[in-house]
């Protein structure tokens, strides 16, 4: 008799090296991609050598973590700052790392005991948490700001004020979101992962749970790949290589998941005020610059550009192609109508969590002897938030529809299980 029990064996398929080893390989590779974007939209020119430590802040924001800001300008000056968002592109190239890390030891399994599963999630859970710890603990930096050729910038030769604005991490929400962000990896591997082993009493969600799963991360990163290709082409054909490329490795999924909702017909509202702006495509700072608050929706950008009725036909298409793949890969004896509630309910909640993280806040301002507005010429303020169950509805209703008729499509492809009469 062999004297290594079945537990020992799974230990050493999933120990604390491999438990390691993902973690590092998710972190690596996020810091590589934020340095990268940073470093195209021209941070590494950032004073005081601040570049590796906001390139530090760049993974904790990608993983929920939160940043604090704070100006200083001295005595006779008043300085503000304020930012929130997620990098998403920084946050997909982590997840998709980290899940195939975390998934690799449990493949070729049918079933896995809870025990198990839980003992596996907690070596990378601890090892995550020293590793983002380790990342707040270094993004923290004091940058000094230039007053460029203004009246305020004369009163601050004149009184010698140099105004800086520093940012650190605020660590307990930080690790409490970073640790949260990572149980939804795991769990969302889990789901989407038809070789992933389930505990024997969660078997029976598969045939609700994992075709949708799957189907929405496929929606998502179809997505990306479309905005992959659209921001190649403009690099090639447009010129802003630079910008464009940022664009790729910071906040790509900002943006064509900002779209997958417009498509759908949601509303977002949003600000842009001051010298600072959104990044490409432009259109989207043309329609909301000013001092109002301005709605985002088709009917705003087909003002300034009617292409934008395209995103309703790419809509289309691509959730009858996710429906259709979750059809496909569920058992025969699932109705259409089950298909349909299956795709409303999935989709409402991918269209929910591109609502939570896909909000945009910044601002930043001065004011020296009440000279130069907080909002004014020295600062910026730009906000961008969903109309939150509008948007909800419709992806509800755009869920019905196509995933009945997804379900019509797959109708004669071959599925397990037998169908019913």
């Amino acid at each position: 008799m062999s004297p290594h029990t079945p537990s020992d064996q799974a230990v050493a398929r999933h120990g604390w090296v491999q438990a390691g080893a993902a973690v590092l390989a998710a972190v690596l590779a996020m810091g590589i991609v934020a340095a990268l974007g940073l470093w195209a939209a021209g941070a590494a020119d950032l004073p005081d050598g601040a570049f590796p430590r906001v390139t530090a802040a760049t993974v904790v924001t990608a993983v929920g973590g939160t940043i604090e800001l704070s100006g200083n300008a001295g005595g006779l000056a008043e300085s503000s700052a304020g930012l929130t968002v997620v990098p998403l592109s920084v946050t997909l190239v982590g997840a998709l790392v980290l899940a195939a890390g975390f998934l690799r030891p449990l493949r070729h399994r049918a079933v896995a005991g809870a025990p198990e599963l839980a003992g596996w999630a907690a070596r990378v859970a601890v090892l995550w948490l020293a590793a983002l710890l380790g990342l707040s603990l270094g993004a923290r930096q004091t940058v000094s700001i230039p007053l460029g050729d203004s009246a305020v910038a004369d009163l601050g030769d004149v009184f010698g004020i140099s105004p800086e604005v520093g940012f650190e991490t605020d660590l307990p929400p930080t690790l409490f979101f970073g640790l949260l962000w990572l149980a939804g990896v795991l769990v969302l591997a889990l789901l989407v992962s038809r070789g992933a082993p389930l505990p024997g009493r969660l078997l029976r969600f598969q045939t609700s749970v994992r075709p949708a799963a799957h189907a929405m991360v496929l929606l998502l990163l179809a997505y990306v790949g479309l905005g992959v290709v659209i921001a190649l082409v403009v690099a090639a054909t447009r010129g802003n290589a630079a910008e464009t490329f940022a664009v790729i490795l910071l906040g790509l999924p900002n943006l064509m998941w900002l779209c997958l909702t417009l498509g759908l017909g949601a509303t977002w509202e949003g600000k842009v005020d001051g010298p600072f702006g959104l990044p490409m495509p432009h259109v989207l700072d043309q329609v909301l610059r000013g001092e109002e608050t301005t709605d985002l929706n088709l009917s705003s950008l087909a003002e300034y550009d009617g292409r934008v009725w395209w995103l309703v036909a790419v809509d289309a298409v691509l959730l009858l192609a996710a429906a259709f793949v979750m059809a496909a890969r569920s058992p025969a004896r699932v109705r259409a109508w089950q298909h349909a509630v299956h795709m409303a309910v999935a989709l409402a909640l991918t269209v929910l969590m591109i609502c939570l993280v896909g909000r945009i806040s910044a601002h930043y301002g001065l004011s020296v002897l009440g000279i130069g507005d907080l909002g004014g010429g020295l600062g910026g303020d730009i906000f961008l938030r969903p109309v939150l169950w509008s948007a909800l509805g419709l992806a509800l209703l755009w869920g019905l529809v196509t995933g009945f008729l997804g379900a019509l499509l797959a109708h004669g492809v071959r599925r397990r299980g037998e169908l019913e009469t």
